[in-house]
């Protein structure tokens, strides 16, 4: 199955303040994480934030919120999104999750079990997922694939959002996401 942008939702989960500095690669995931977050906002792929308790953890990290300053932010103390029934009806309403963020062997995996448990179809982007141990998302990765949830990769996403080179947005996100910049 190919993931649809019209019946598609980028969730970005706790990627927050407190927590990123604990996690492996963290600036590594910020920057692929910014890339798939802008590249969603040019197709128009909805995206939703969460935060894992942010009066003690922080916000998610101000980088990531720059690039989607009206997308929703949904709280929560449930590991997973859909226990804390934070999240909002426009995502609910699409058939698709696509997830990225961390911790994956906790937040993210949890959200991504329970929503394939509602019956959607859930997708986790392997390069925007981390957690503090390797051994922890090696086993997150190996859960998910257990569990039926989608592995991809931001190229993957947004190369099915395209669908083809004659999209009217090809040339430009090509260009803007593909192409290695000089200099």
């Amino acid at each position: 199955m190919l993931m649809q942008c019209d019946d598609a939702t980028l969730l970005v989960v706790d990627i927050q303040d407190k927590l990123l500095p604990a996690v492996l690669d963290p600036q590594g995931l910020v920057e692929r994480a910014g890339w798939l977050i802008s590249a969603a906002n040019d197709l128009g792929l909805p995206v939703v934030l969460s935060e894992q308790y942010p009066s003690g953890l922080g916000h998610t990290v101000e980088a990531l919120r720059q690039l989607c300053p009206d997308a929703p932010t949904v709280e929560k103390k449930h590991f997973s999104c859909v226990a804390e029934h934070c999240l909002p009806d426009s995502l609910l309403a699409r058939r698709q999750v696509i997830l990225i963020g961390m911790e994956a062997h906790v937040c993210v995996l949890q959200t991504a079990l329970e929503l394939k448990a509602a019956g959607k179809e859930v997708f986790v982007v392997t390069d925007c997922i981390s957690s503090r141990a390797q051994s922890d998302l090696d086993t997150a990765l190996l859960r998910y694939q257990q569990a039926g949830v989608w592995l991809v990769s931001r190229e993957m996403v947004l190369f099915e959002m395209l669908r083809s080179s004659g999209h009217p947005q090809f040339r430009q996100i090509s260009q803007q996401y593909l192409v290695p910049k000089k200099g």
